[in-house]
């Protein structure tokens, strides 16, 4: 069922959509340039952030118990654990061991996305934090899809390493119309779409911050 909602979700994703430049790590990444030394700290930021947000998550699912979107949140934080599910191998062929992978010390621009999500988990309005989280899954989830077949062509990575890129890179509409279900038949009013616009910019800024932090690394 189409919900009104739905149609805003859309709308704000495709006000927040980054365009058509790629972060520079994504592009080396596809053009088979970028040292594998970033991909290891890629990995090992992501078993940080991973484990943040889902805590994260399920924080929100616990402050919306009682309706409807907790069930969303919930859902995207089971995710989250399946994600996780599939670091060790994308460690494994980066050159990371388990221990490794955990050890490695956060880098604050890396960090600035899952430290925003869990202030949104404690401060958010919830139905707008909804709204600005599933509006940005198509951007992260393009780069990662692109990243996918990059690792399978540039660098010759198994399917089962390239694991927790394809999670990520699955497509987003059965997400943003479980959350346009979850938030209701009725549209979001103006100040929680005011709302959701801004978490969503800042969402993408942290999340560009990340690509940015990693695309510095030297080999």
């Amino acid at each position: 069922m189409n919900h009104p909602i739905l149609g805003q979700i859309q709308a704000l994703r495709a006000d927040l959509a980054p365009g058509d430049t790629a972060p520079a790590l994504v592009t080396a990444l596809a053009d088979g340039t970028a040292p594998r030394s970033a991909l290891a700290e890629l990995a090992a930021q992501q078993h940080r952030i991973i484990r943040s947000d889902r805590r994260s998550l399920l924080l929100l699912a616990s402050r919306t118990a009682d309706r409807p979107v907790g069930a969303w949140f919930a859902t995207l934080a089971e995710g989250e654990s399946a994600a996780l599910r599939t670091l060790p191998a994308l460690g494994a062929a980066v050159g990371l061991g388990r221990d490794a992978l955990e050890s490695r010390p956060p880098l604050p621009g890396c960090q600035a996305y899952p430290h925003y999500l869990a202030w949104l988990a404690l401060n958010g309005e919830p139905a707008a934090a909804a709204a600005a989280l599933v509006a940005n899954f198509a951007a992260w989830g393009g780069y990662c899809a692109t990243v996918a077949q990059a690792l399978r062509r540039r660098y010759g990575f198994s399917d089962e390493a390239c694991g927790f890129f394809d999670f990520f890179a699955q497509p987003a509409p059965e997400l943003e119309q479980q959350a346009a279900d979850a938030l209701g038949p009725d549209r979001l009013d103006g100040p929680t779409l005011d709302t959701a616009r801004e978490y969503g910019l800042l969402l993408q800024a942290y999340e560009h911050l990340f690509w940015d932090t990693l695309g510095v690394i030297d080999a």
